[in-house]
Protein backbone atom coordinates (compact mmCIF):
# COMPACT_ATOMS: atom_id res chain seq x y z
CA UNK A 1 0.00 0.00 0.00
CA UNK A 2 1.17 3.51 -0.86
CA UNK A 3 0.75 5.85 2.11
CA UNK A 4 1.11 9.46 0.98
CA UNK A 5 2.34 11.56 3.90
CA UNK A 6 2.81 15.09 2.62
CA UNK A 7 3.14 17.36 -0.37
CA UNK A 8 5.00 20.68 -0.27
CA UNK A 9 5.46 23.26 -3.01
CA UNK A 10 7.04 26.69 -3.47
CA UNK A 11 7.23 29.09 -6.44
CA UNK A 12 4.68 26.74 -8.01
CA UNK A 13 1.78 28.39 -9.86
CA UNK A 14 0.36 31.09 -7.49
CA UNK A 15 2.53 29.99 -4.52
CA UNK A 16 5.61 32.12 -3.75
CA UNK A 17 8.87 31.52 -1.90
CA UNK A 18 7.05 30.60 1.30
CA UNK A 19 6.13 26.95 0.77
CA UNK A 20 2.67 25.51 1.25
CA UNK A 21 2.66 22.06 2.85
CA UNK A 22 -0.28 19.68 3.23
CA UNK A 23 -0.09 16.65 5.51
CA UNK A 24 -1.84 13.96 3.51
CA UNK A 25 -2.24 11.35 6.29
CA UNK A 26 -3.36 13.60 9.14
CA UNK A 27 -7.14 13.22 9.02
CA UNK A 28 -9.54 10.69 7.46
CA UNK A 29 -11.49 13.47 5.75
CA UNK A 30 -10.29 16.94 4.84
CA UNK A 31 -12.21 19.77 3.19
CA UNK A 32 -10.19 22.21 1.05
CA UNK A 33 -11.99 25.52 0.55
CA UNK A 34 -11.25 28.91 -0.90
CA UNK A 35 -12.39 31.29 -3.57
CA UNK A 36 -11.74 30.77 -7.27
CA UNK A 37 -8.08 31.37 -8.23
CA UNK A 38 -6.82 31.17 -4.61
CA UNK A 39 -4.93 27.88 -5.20
CA UNK A 40 -7.27 25.11 -3.95
CA UNK A 41 -6.57 22.81 -6.91
CA UNK A 42 -2.83 23.48 -6.85
CA UNK A 43 -2.43 20.39 -4.64
CA UNK A 44 -3.54 18.22 -7.59
CA UNK A 45 -0.99 19.77 -9.95
CA UNK A 46 1.75 19.58 -7.29
CA UNK A 47 1.17 15.87 -6.69
CA UNK A 48 1.05 14.98 -10.40
CA UNK A 49 4.04 17.18 -11.29
CA UNK A 50 6.23 15.77 -8.51
CA UNK A 51 5.37 12.14 -9.27
CA UNK A 52 4.97 12.20 -13.07
CA UNK A 53 6.60 15.41 -14.30
CA UNK A 54 3.35 16.95 -15.58
CA UNK A 55 0.45 18.74 -13.84
CA UNK A 56 -3.08 17.42 -13.40
CA UNK A 57 -4.61 20.33 -15.27
CA UNK A 58 -3.76 21.26 -18.85
CA UNK A 59 -0.98 23.72 -18.00
CA UNK A 60 2.27 24.25 -19.92
CA UNK A 61 5.30 23.19 -17.89
CA UNK A 62 6.93 26.64 -18.10
CA UNK A 63 3.70 28.17 -16.75
CA UNK A 64 4.07 26.13 -13.56
CA UNK A 65 6.81 28.52 -12.38
CA UNK A 66 5.46 31.38 -10.29
CA UNK A 67 5.24 34.31 -12.70
CA UNK A 68 6.36 36.85 -10.07
CA UNK A 69 9.52 35.11 -8.81
CA UNK A 70 10.24 33.24 -12.07
CA UNK A 71 12.60 30.62 -10.59
CA UNK A 72 13.22 28.01 -7.90
CA UNK A 73 10.00 26.16 -8.58
CA UNK A 74 10.12 23.15 -6.24
CA UNK A 75 7.66 20.38 -5.27
CA UNK A 76 8.30 17.61 -2.72
CA UNK A 77 6.12 14.56 -2.05
CA UNK A 78 6.75 12.12 0.78
CA UNK A 79 5.21 8.65 1.00
CA UNK A 80 5.94 5.15 2.29
CA UNK A 81 5.59 1.70 0.72
CA UNK A 82 6.01 -1.57 2.64
CA UNK A 83 7.93 0.05 5.49
CA UNK A 84 10.25 2.09 3.26
CA UNK A 85 10.12 5.88 3.23
CA UNK A 86 10.40 7.73 -0.07
CA UNK A 87 10.77 11.38 -1.00
CA UNK A 88 10.48 12.73 -4.56
CA UNK A 89 11.82 16.20 -5.25
CA UNK A 90 11.21 17.85 -8.62
CA UNK A 91 12.00 21.41 -9.64
CA UNK A 92 12.23 23.87 -12.53
CA UNK A 93 14.84 26.62 -12.90
CA UNK A 94 16.97 24.89 -11.97
CA UNK A 95 15.74 21.56 -13.24
CA UNK A 96 15.80 18.99 -10.47
CA UNK A 97 14.61 15.42 -10.13
CA UNK A 98 15.67 13.40 -7.09
CA UNK A 99 14.34 10.23 -5.48
CA UNK A 100 15.27 9.38 -1.90
CA UNK A 101 14.76 6.01 -0.29
CA UNK A 102 15.11 6.06 3.50
CA UNK A 103 16.89 9.42 3.17
CA UNK A 104 19.43 8.06 0.66
CA UNK A 105 19.52 9.46 -2.87
CA UNK A 106 18.99 6.76 -5.49
CA UNK A 107 21.58 6.36 -8.23
CA UNK A 108 21.11 9.09 -10.85
CA UNK A 109 23.40 7.66 -13.54
CA UNK A 110 20.41 6.80 -15.71
CA UNK A 111 18.80 9.38 -17.97
CA UNK A 112 15.84 11.27 -16.50
CA UNK A 113 13.39 9.24 -18.57
CA UNK A 114 14.83 6.00 -17.15
CA UNK A 115 14.77 7.58 -13.70
CA UNK A 116 11.05 8.25 -14.20
CA UNK A 117 10.56 4.59 -15.20
CA UNK A 118 12.22 3.52 -11.96
CA UNK A 119 9.76 5.70 -10.02
CA UNK A 120 6.67 4.50 -11.92
CA UNK A 121 7.50 0.85 -12.57
CA UNK A 122 9.63 -0.19 -9.61
CA UNK A 123 8.47 2.08 -6.76
CA UNK A 124 4.91 3.40 -7.33
CA UNK A 125 3.97 0.63 -9.79
CA UNK A 126 1.40 2.92 -11.39
CA UNK A 127 1.45 5.52 -14.14
CA UNK A 128 -0.14 8.93 -14.54
CA UNK A 129 -3.33 7.57 -16.11
CA UNK A 130 -3.94 5.07 -13.31
CA UNK A 131 -3.05 7.59 -10.61
CA UNK A 132 -5.64 10.03 -11.93
CA UNK A 133 -8.27 7.26 -12.03
CA UNK A 134 -7.68 5.85 -8.56
CA UNK A 135 -6.51 8.86 -6.53
CA UNK A 136 -8.11 11.89 -8.19
CA UNK A 137 -11.61 12.66 -9.38
CA UNK A 138 -11.68 16.22 -10.63
CA UNK A 139 -13.72 18.55 -12.74
CA UNK A 140 -10.83 20.16 -14.64
CA UNK A 141 -8.83 18.00 -17.04
CA UNK A 142 -9.89 14.75 -15.45
CA UNK A 143 -11.29 12.25 -17.93
CA UNK A 144 -13.65 9.73 -16.24
CA UNK A 145 -12.98 6.06 -16.81
CA UNK A 146 -16.03 5.66 -19.02
CA UNK A 147 -14.82 8.48 -21.30
CA UNK A 148 -11.39 6.95 -21.83
CA UNK A 149 -10.59 5.08 -25.06
CA UNK A 150 -10.80 1.30 -24.68
CA UNK A 151 -7.00 0.85 -24.74
CA UNK A 152 -6.56 3.37 -21.89
CA UNK A 153 -9.38 1.72 -19.93
CA UNK A 154 -7.50 -1.52 -20.23
CA UNK A 155 -4.27 0.13 -19.00
CA UNK A 156 -6.06 1.38 -15.89
CA UNK A 157 -7.55 -2.05 -15.15
CA UNK A 158 -4.22 -3.75 -15.72
CA UNK A 159 -2.53 -1.41 -13.23
CA UNK A 160 -5.28 -1.91 -10.66
CA UNK A 161 -5.16 -5.70 -11.03
CA UNK A 162 -1.37 -5.55 -10.99
CA UNK A 163 -1.24 -7.34 -14.33
CA UNK A 164 0.33 -4.55 -16.31
CA UNK A 165 3.57 -6.41 -15.66
CA UNK A 166 2.35 -8.86 -18.32
CA UNK A 167 2.15 -6.00 -20.84
CA UNK A 168 5.62 -4.89 -19.81
CA UNK A 169 6.79 -8.49 -20.07
CA UNK A 170 5.13 -8.71 -23.48
CA UNK A 171 6.97 -5.59 -24.67
CA UNK A 172 10.23 -6.95 -23.30
CA UNK A 173 9.41 -10.32 -24.84
CA UNK A 174 8.84 -8.68 -28.24
CA UNK A 175 12.23 -7.01 -28.01
CA UNK A 176 13.77 -10.28 -26.82
CA UNK A 177 11.98 -12.24 -29.54
CA UNK A 178 13.34 -9.79 -32.11
CA UNK A 179 16.81 -10.28 -30.66
CA UNK A 180 16.30 -14.06 -30.79
CA UNK A 181 15.08 -13.83 -34.39
CA UNK A 182 18.09 -11.70 -35.32
CA UNK A 183 20.34 -14.13 -33.45
CA UNK A 184 18.80 -17.07 -35.35
CA UNK A 185 19.23 -15.27 -38.68
CA UNK A 186 22.81 -14.39 -37.75
CA UNK A 187 23.65 -17.93 -36.65
CA UNK A 188 21.99 -19.33 -39.80
CA UNK A 189 24.33 -17.13 -41.82
CA UNK A 190 27.24 -18.35 -39.69
CA UNK A 191 26.12 -21.99 -40.17
CA UNK A 192 25.85 -21.44 -43.94
CA UNK A 193 29.34 -19.96 -43.92
CA UNK A 194 30.60 -22.84 -41.76
CA UNK A 195 29.03 -25.38 -44.15
CA UNK A 196 30.71 -23.61 -47.07
CA UNK A 197 34.03 -23.79 -45.23
CA UNK A 198 33.47 -27.51 -44.48
CA UNK A 199 32.64 -28.19 -48.12
CA UNK A 200 35.71 -26.23 -49.23
CA UNK A 201 37.85 -28.12 -46.72
CA UNK A 202 36.42 -31.44 -47.95
CA UNK A 203 37.32 -30.37 -51.49
CA UNK A 204 40.88 -29.57 -50.35
CA UNK A 205 41.17 -32.97 -48.61
CA UNK A 206 39.68 -34.71 -51.64
CA UNK A 207 42.09 -32.87 -53.95
CA UNK A 208 45.08 -33.78 -51.75
CA UNK A 209 43.89 -37.41 -51.47
CA UNK A 210 43.28 -37.66 -55.20
CA UNK A 211 46.64 -36.07 -55.97
CA UNK A 212 48.28 -38.54 -53.59
CA UNK A 213 46.34 -41.43 -55.12
CA UNK A 214 47.23 -40.21 -58.63
CA UNK A 215 50.91 -40.08 -57.67
CA UNK A 216 50.74 -43.61 -56.24
CA UNK A 217 48.84 -44.89 -59.28
CA UNK A 218 51.38 -43.25 -61.60
CA UNK A 219 54.29 -44.84 -59.71
CA UNK A 220 52.46 -48.19 -59.56
CA UNK A 221 51.94 -47.99 -63.33
CA UNK A 222 55.67 -47.40 -63.78
CA UNK A 223 56.41 -50.32 -61.42
CA UNK A 224 54.04 -52.55 -63.38
CA UNK A 225 55.68 -51.45 -66.62
CA UNK A 226 59.14 -52.10 -65.16
CA UNK A 227 58.10 -55.52 -63.86
CA UNK A 228 56.66 -56.38 -67.25
CA UNK A 229 59.89 -55.20 -68.84
CA UNK A 230 61.89 -57.27 -66.35
CA UNK A 231 59.75 -60.31 -67.12
CA UNK A 232 60.14 -59.79 -70.85
CA UNK A 233 63.90 -59.20 -70.57
CA UNK A 234 64.27 -62.22 -68.28
CA UNK A 235 62.50 -64.30 -70.92
CA UNK A 236 64.95 -63.02 -73.50
CA UNK A 237 67.84 -63.83 -71.12
CA UNK A 238 66.52 -67.36 -70.72
CA UNK A 239 66.41 -67.70 -74.51
CA UNK A 240 69.96 -66.37 -74.75
CA UNK A 241 71.14 -68.84 -72.10
CA UNK A 242 69.58 -71.69 -74.01
CA UNK A 243 71.13 -70.43 -77.25
CA UNK A 244 74.55 -70.13 -75.60
CA UNK A 245 74.18 -73.66 -74.26
CA UNK A 246 73.28 -74.88 -77.72
CA UNK A 247 76.18 -72.98 -79.29
CA UNK A 248 78.61 -74.31 -76.73
CA UNK A 249 77.58 -77.80 -77.72
CA UNK A 250 78.73 -76.90 -81.20
CA UNK A 251 82.23 -75.94 -79.98
CA UNK A 252 83.01 -79.00 -77.88
CA UNK A 253 85.26 -80.51 -80.67
CA UNK A 254 87.34 -77.37 -80.98
CA UNK A 255 90.34 -78.73 -79.05
CA UNK A 256 90.41 -82.05 -80.95
CA UNK A 257 90.14 -80.25 -84.31
CA UNK A 258 92.96 -77.93 -83.32
CA UNK A 259 95.00 -80.93 -82.26
CA UNK A 260 94.24 -82.76 -85.52
CA UNK A 261 95.06 -79.61 -87.43
CA UNK A 262 98.43 -79.37 -85.74
CA UNK A 263 99.17 -83.05 -86.46
CA UNK A 264 98.11 -82.61 -90.09
CA UNK A 265 100.30 -79.51 -90.44
CA UNK A 266 103.23 -81.41 -88.93
CA UNK A 267 102.60 -84.36 -91.21
CA UNK A 268 102.30 -82.00 -94.15
CA UNK A 269 105.68 -80.54 -93.30
CA UNK A 270 107.24 -83.97 -93.18
CA UNK A 271 105.65 -84.99 -96.50
CA UNK A 272 106.74 -81.76 -98.15
CA UNK A 273 110.27 -82.35 -96.83
CA UNK A 274 110.25 -85.84 -98.27
CA UNK A 275 108.97 -84.54 -101.63
CA UNK A 276 111.59 -81.88 -101.56
CA UNK A 277 114.31 -84.46 -100.73
CA UNK A 278 113.14 -86.75 -103.53
CA UNK A 279 113.03 -83.87 -105.99
CA UNK A 280 116.52 -82.85 -104.90
CA UNK A 281 117.72 -86.45 -105.55
CA UNK A 282 116.01 -86.47 -108.95
CA UNK A 283 117.76 -83.24 -109.81
CA UNK A 284 121.07 -84.65 -108.58
CA UNK A 285 120.87 -87.77 -110.73
CA UNK A 286 119.65 -85.72 -113.62
CA UNK A 287 122.62 -83.40 -113.34
CA UNK A 288 125.38 -85.86 -112.32
CA UNK A 289 126.77 -88.82 -114.11
CA UNK A 290 129.57 -89.35 -111.57
CA UNK A 291 129.16 -89.80 -107.89
CA UNK A 292 130.77 -86.86 -106.18
CA UNK A 293 131.60 -88.92 -103.14
CA UNK A 294 133.38 -91.90 -104.76
CA UNK A 295 133.97 -90.62 -108.23
CA UNK A 296 132.35 -93.67 -109.75
CA UNK A 297 130.30 -93.41 -112.81
CA UNK A 298 126.58 -93.61 -112.53
CA UNK A 299 125.07 -95.78 -115.16
CA UNK A 300 122.23 -94.42 -117.22
CA UNK A 301 120.10 -97.41 -116.42
CA UNK A 302 120.72 -97.07 -112.76
CA UNK A 303 120.17 -93.35 -112.96
CA UNK A 304 116.87 -93.87 -114.79
CA UNK A 305 115.83 -96.49 -112.32
CA UNK A 306 116.69 -94.26 -109.36
CA UNK A 307 114.97 -91.25 -110.96
CA UNK A 308 111.93 -93.39 -111.68
CA UNK A 309 111.76 -94.63 -108.14
CA UNK A 310 112.23 -91.10 -106.80
CA UNK A 311 109.49 -89.71 -109.11
CA UNK A 312 107.19 -92.45 -107.98
CA UNK A 313 107.94 -91.53 -104.36
CA UNK A 314 107.38 -87.81 -105.18
CA UNK A 315 104.15 -88.67 -106.88
CA UNK A 316 103.11 -90.81 -103.96
CA UNK A 317 104.08 -88.13 -101.42
CA UNK A 318 102.34 -85.40 -103.45
CA UNK A 319 99.25 -87.56 -103.51
CA UNK A 320 99.47 -87.83 -99.74
CA UNK A 321 100.05 -84.07 -99.50
CA UNK A 322 96.95 -83.47 -101.61
CA UNK A 323 94.95 -85.75 -99.36
CA UNK A 324 96.43 -84.07 -96.34
CA UNK A 325 95.64 -80.60 -97.78
CA UNK A 326 92.05 -81.70 -98.24
CA UNK A 327 91.95 -82.92 -94.67
CA UNK A 328 93.56 -79.64 -93.48
CA UNK A 329 91.03 -77.69 -95.48
CA UNK A 330 88.19 -79.61 -93.86
CA UNK A 331 89.69 -79.13 -90.38
CA UNK A 332 90.21 -75.46 -91.12
CA UNK A 333 86.59 -75.14 -92.20
CA UNK A 334 85.45 -76.87 -89.04
CA UNK A 335 87.66 -74.61 -86.92
CA UNK A 336 86.36 -71.52 -88.74
CA UNK A 337 82.82 -72.70 -88.14
CA UNK A 338 83.60 -73.23 -84.45
CA UNK A 339 85.17 -69.77 -84.23
CA UNK A 340 82.07 -68.29 -85.75
CA UNK A 341 80.01 -70.10 -83.14
CA UNK A 342 82.35 -68.82 -80.44
CA UNK A 343 81.85 -65.28 -81.78
CA UNK A 344 78.13 -65.85 -81.60
CA UNK A 345 78.55 -67.05 -78.04
CA UNK A 346 80.56 -63.89 -77.28
CA UNK A 347 77.84 -61.77 -78.83
CA UNK A 348 75.24 -63.69 -76.90
CA UNK A 349 77.23 -63.24 -73.70
CA UNK A 350 77.41 -59.49 -74.36
CA UNK A 351 73.68 -59.44 -74.98
CA UNK A 352 73.17 -61.58 -71.87
CA UNK A 353 75.21 -59.11 -69.82
CA UNK A 354 73.33 -56.16 -71.29
CA UNK A 355 69.97 -57.77 -70.52
CA UNK A 356 71.06 -58.59 -66.98
CA UNK A 357 72.20 -54.99 -66.52
CA UNK A 358 68.82 -53.80 -67.76
CA UNK A 359 67.08 -56.17 -65.34
CA UNK A 360 69.25 -54.93 -62.48
CA UNK A 361 68.49 -51.30 -63.40
CA UNK A 362 64.79 -52.06 -63.63
CA UNK A 363 64.87 -53.83 -60.27
CA UNK A 364 66.53 -50.79 -58.71
CA UNK A 365 63.87 -48.55 -60.28
CA UNK A 366 61.11 -50.84 -58.95
CA UNK A 367 62.66 -50.78 -55.48
CA UNK A 368 62.93 -46.98 -55.58
CA UNK A 369 59.34 -46.68 -56.84
CA UNK A 370 58.05 -48.99 -54.09
CA UNK A 371 60.00 -46.90 -51.58
CA UNK A 372 58.38 -43.75 -53.03
CA UNK A 373 54.95 -45.37 -52.67
CA UNK A 374 55.61 -46.22 -49.03
CA UNK A 375 56.92 -42.70 -48.42
CA UNK A 376 53.87 -41.12 -50.04
CA UNK A 377 51.53 -43.43 -48.13
CA UNK A 378 53.26 -42.76 -44.84
CA UNK A 379 53.62 -38.99 -45.44
CA UNK A 380 50.17 -37.76 -44.24
CA UNK A 381 51.36 -34.43 -42.82
CA UNK A 382 49.40 -32.13 -45.13
CA UNK A 383 46.38 -34.43 -45.17
CA UNK A 384 46.34 -34.70 -41.35
CA UNK A 385 46.59 -30.91 -41.05
CA UNK A 386 43.67 -30.44 -43.43
CA UNK A 387 41.66 -33.15 -41.66
CA UNK A 388 42.35 -31.43 -38.34
CA UNK A 389 41.10 -28.19 -39.84
CA UNK A 390 38.03 -30.04 -41.14
CA UNK A 391 37.43 -31.53 -37.70
CA UNK A 392 37.66 -28.09 -36.09
CA UNK A 393 35.33 -26.60 -38.71
CA UNK A 394 32.88 -29.47 -38.23
CA UNK A 395 32.94 -28.99 -34.45
CA UNK A 396 32.33 -25.27 -34.92
CA UNK A 397 29.46 -25.96 -37.32
CA UNK A 398 27.91 -28.54 -34.96
CA UNK A 399 28.24 -26.09 -32.06
CA UNK A 400 26.48 -23.41 -34.11
CA UNK A 401 23.77 -25.88 -35.16
CA UNK A 402 23.32 -26.83 -31.49
CA UNK A 403 23.18 -23.13 -30.60
CA UNK A 404 20.59 -22.59 -33.34
CA UNK A 405 18.54 -25.50 -31.96
CA UNK A 406 18.64 -23.95 -28.50
CA UNK A 407 17.71 -20.55 -29.94
CA UNK A 408 14.87 -22.14 -31.91
CA UNK A 409 13.61 -23.88 -28.77
CA UNK A 410 13.92 -20.56 -26.97
CA UNK A 411 12.05 -18.92 -29.85
CA UNK A 412 9.28 -21.53 -29.55
CA UNK A 413 9.02 -20.79 -25.83
CA UNK A 414 8.91 -17.07 -26.62
CA UNK A 415 6.06 -17.66 -29.07
CA UNK A 416 4.14 -19.62 -26.44
CA UNK A 417 4.88 -16.91 -23.88
CA UNK A 418 3.79 -14.26 -26.37
CA UNK A 419 0.44 -15.98 -26.79
CA UNK A 420 0.04 -16.08 -23.01
CA UNK A 421 1.11 -12.45 -22.52
CA UNK A 422 -1.12 -10.98 -25.20
CA UNK A 423 -4.31 -9.19 -24.20
CA UNK A 424 -6.23 -12.36 -25.07
CA UNK A 425 -4.02 -14.52 -22.85
CA UNK A 426 -3.34 -14.53 -19.12
CA UNK A 427 -4.57 -10.96 -18.63
CA UNK A 428 -7.98 -11.72 -20.13
CA UNK A 429 -8.29 -14.79 -17.91
CA UNK A 430 -7.48 -12.70 -14.82
CA UNK A 431 -9.79 -9.87 -15.89
CA UNK A 432 -12.56 -12.42 -16.55
CA UNK A 433 -12.16 -13.65 -12.98
CA UNK A 434 -12.41 -10.13 -11.53
CA UNK A 435 -15.16 -8.72 -13.76
CA UNK A 436 -18.04 -10.18 -11.70
CA UNK A 437 -16.50 -8.67 -8.54
CA UNK A 438 -15.98 -5.31 -10.27
CA UNK A 439 -19.55 -5.22 -11.56
CA UNK A 440 -20.90 -6.25 -8.16
CA UNK A 441 -18.97 -3.46 -6.42
CA UNK A 442 -19.97 -0.82 -8.99
CA UNK A 443 -23.64 -1.66 -8.52
CA UNK A 444 -23.18 -1.77 -4.75
CA UNK A 445 -21.79 1.77 -4.73
CA UNK A 446 -24.47 2.95 -7.15
CA UNK A 447 -27.12 1.57 -4.85
CA UNK A 448 -25.45 3.28 -1.87
CA UNK A 449 -25.78 6.59 -3.73
CA UNK A 450 -29.43 5.81 -4.48
CA UNK A 451 -28.77 5.37 -8.22
CA UNK A 452 -31.15 2.71 -9.50
CA UNK A 453 -28.99 1.65 -12.36
CA UNK A 454 -27.70 -1.80 -13.28
CA UNK A 455 -24.23 -1.17 -14.66
CA UNK A 456 -21.84 -3.81 -15.99
CA UNK A 457 -18.55 -3.85 -17.89
CA UNK A 458 -17.76 -6.57 -20.43
CA UNK A 459 -14.31 -8.00 -21.16
CA UNK A 460 -13.60 -5.13 -23.56
CA UNK A 461 -14.65 -2.67 -20.77
CA UNK A 462 -17.67 -1.49 -22.71
CA UNK A 463 -20.69 -0.73 -20.55
CA UNK A 464 -23.94 -2.58 -20.43
CA UNK A 465 -26.39 -0.29 -18.63
CA UNK A 466 -29.98 -0.87 -17.64
CA UNK A 467 -32.16 1.60 -15.72
CA UNK A 468 -35.61 1.23 -14.20
CA UNK A 469 -38.39 1.95 -16.69
CA UNK A 470 -35.81 2.40 -19.47
CA UNK A 471 -34.43 0.25 -22.20
CA UNK A 472 -30.77 -0.68 -22.35
CA UNK A 473 -28.60 2.35 -23.16
CA UNK A 474 -25.09 3.83 -22.76
CA UNK A 475 -23.14 5.94 -20.30
CA UNK A 476 -23.44 8.98 -22.57
CA UNK A 477 -27.24 8.87 -22.28
CA UNK A 478 -27.21 9.78 -18.55
CA UNK A 479 -27.44 13.22 -16.99
CA UNK A 480 -24.32 14.82 -15.52
CA UNK A 481 -25.44 13.92 -12.00
CA UNK A 482 -26.01 10.30 -12.96
CA UNK A 483 -22.66 10.21 -14.77
CA UNK A 484 -21.00 11.57 -11.62
CA UNK A 485 -22.57 8.79 -9.54
CA UNK A 486 -21.29 6.20 -12.05
CA UNK A 487 -17.82 7.82 -12.04
CA UNK A 488 -17.75 7.78 -8.23
CA UNK A 489 -18.95 4.18 -8.11
CA UNK A 490 -16.22 3.16 -10.56
CA UNK A 491 -13.63 5.17 -8.63
CA UNK A 492 -14.53 3.49 -5.32
CA UNK A 493 -14.61 0.12 -7.09
CA UNK A 494 -11.10 0.60 -8.44
CA UNK A 495 -9.87 1.56 -4.98
CA UNK A 496 -11.55 -1.49 -3.43
CA UNK A 497 -10.13 -3.83 -6.09
CA UNK A 498 -6.69 -2.24 -5.62
CA UNK A 499 -7.01 -2.79 -1.87
CA UNK A 500 -7.93 -6.44 -2.47
CA UNK A 501 -4.97 -6.88 -4.84
CA UNK A 502 -2.66 -4.67 -2.79
CA UNK A 503 -1.49 -3.29 -6.15
CA UNK A 504 -2.19 0.45 -6.46
CA UNK A 505 -3.87 0.55 -3.06
CA UNK A 506 -3.35 3.95 -1.48
CA UNK A 507 -4.61 6.01 1.44
CA UNK A 508 -5.16 9.11 -0.68
CA UNK A 509 -8.33 10.18 -2.48
CA UNK A 510 -8.83 13.72 -3.78
CA UNK A 511 -12.16 14.89 -5.17
CA UNK A 512 -12.15 18.25 -6.91
CA UNK A 513 -15.42 20.21 -6.98
CA UNK A 514 -17.63 17.16 -7.49
CA UNK A 515 -20.20 18.65 -5.08
CA UNK A 516 -20.28 22.00 -6.80
CA UNK A 517 -22.02 21.10 -10.04
CA UNK A 518 -23.02 17.55 -10.87
CA UNK A 519 -24.31 16.18 -7.54
CA UNK A 520 -27.54 17.44 -6.02
CA UNK A 521 -28.15 17.65 -2.27
CA UNK A 522 -29.35 14.06 -2.01
CA UNK A 523 -26.43 12.82 -4.09
CA UNK A 524 -24.04 14.76 -1.90
CA UNK A 525 -25.48 13.21 1.27
CA UNK A 526 -25.28 9.71 -0.22
CA UNK A 527 -21.69 10.30 -1.26
CA UNK A 528 -20.65 11.72 2.15
CA UNK A 529 -22.19 8.70 3.83
CA UNK A 530 -20.30 6.41 1.45
CA UNK A 531 -17.08 8.35 1.98
CA UNK A 532 -17.24 7.82 5.76
CA UNK A 533 -17.56 4.06 5.18
CA UNK A 534 -14.16 3.78 3.47
CA UNK A 535 -12.33 3.27 6.76
CA UNK A 536 -9.68 4.94 8.91
CA UNK A 537 -6.82 4.03 6.58
CA UNK A 538 -8.19 6.38 3.92
CA UNK A 539 -7.37 10.08 3.73
CA UNK A 540 -9.97 11.80 1.60
CA UNK A 541 -9.60 15.39 0.43
CA UNK A 542 -12.57 17.22 -1.03
CA UNK A 543 -12.03 20.52 -2.84
CA UNK A 544 -15.21 22.58 -2.88
CA UNK A 545 -16.78 26.04 -3.08
CA UNK A 546 -19.59 24.92 -0.75
CA UNK A 547 -17.55 25.43 2.38
CA UNK A 548 -20.44 26.66 4.50
CA UNK A 549 -22.63 23.64 3.63
CA UNK A 550 -19.93 21.00 4.13
CA UNK A 551 -17.81 22.53 6.89
CA UNK A 552 -19.19 20.39 9.73
CA UNK A 553 -19.05 17.13 7.77
CA UNK A 554 -15.21 16.85 7.67
CA UNK A 555 -12.64 16.11 10.37
CA UNK A 556 -10.24 18.71 9.00
CA UNK A 557 -10.52 21.90 6.94
CA UNK A 558 -7.84 23.69 4.89
CA UNK A 559 -8.50 27.20 3.58
CA UNK A 560 -6.50 28.82 0.76
CA UNK A 561 -6.29 32.60 0.44
CA UNK A 562 -4.44 35.06 -1.74
CA UNK A 563 -2.10 37.43 0.12
CA UNK A 564 0.08 39.86 -1.83
CA UNK A 565 -0.74 37.86 -5.00
CA UNK A 566 0.56 34.63 -3.42
CA UNK A 567 -1.58 31.67 -2.35
CA UNK A 568 -1.18 30.66 1.28
CA UNK A 569 -2.79 28.17 3.65
CA UNK A 570 -4.54 29.88 6.59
Amino acid sequence: MIVFKSVEWSNFLSTGNSPNKVLLDRAPTTLIIGKNGEGKSTILDALCFSLFGKPFRNINKNQLINSINGKKCLVTVEFSISGRDYKVVRGIKPNLFEIYQDDELLNQDAASRDYQKILEQQILKLNYKTFTQVVILGSASFVPFMQLPSNQRREVIEDILDIRIFSTMNQLLKAKALETKDAIQHIEAVITQAKTKVEAQNTIIKTISEAKADSIRSIQAKVASSLAEIERTQSEVDVIVREITTLKEQTKDKDKIKEDLEKANHLQQRLLQKVETCENHVGFFGEHDVCPSCDQDISEQYKQKIIKDLNEKVSEQNSKVDELNQALSKLQEKLSAINEVIQKITDKNIEFSTKNSSIALLNRQVAEAESDIKRIESDTTNLDEEKTKLKDLAKEALAKISEKTQLQEHRNLEEVASILLKDTGIKTAIIREYLPIMNKLINKYLAAMDAYIHFELDEAFNEIVKSRYRDEFTYASFSEGEKMRIDLAILFTWRQIAKMKNSVNTNLLILDEIFDSSLDTAGTDYFLNLMHQLGDKSNIFVISHKGDQLFDKFRSVIRFEKRSDFSVIV
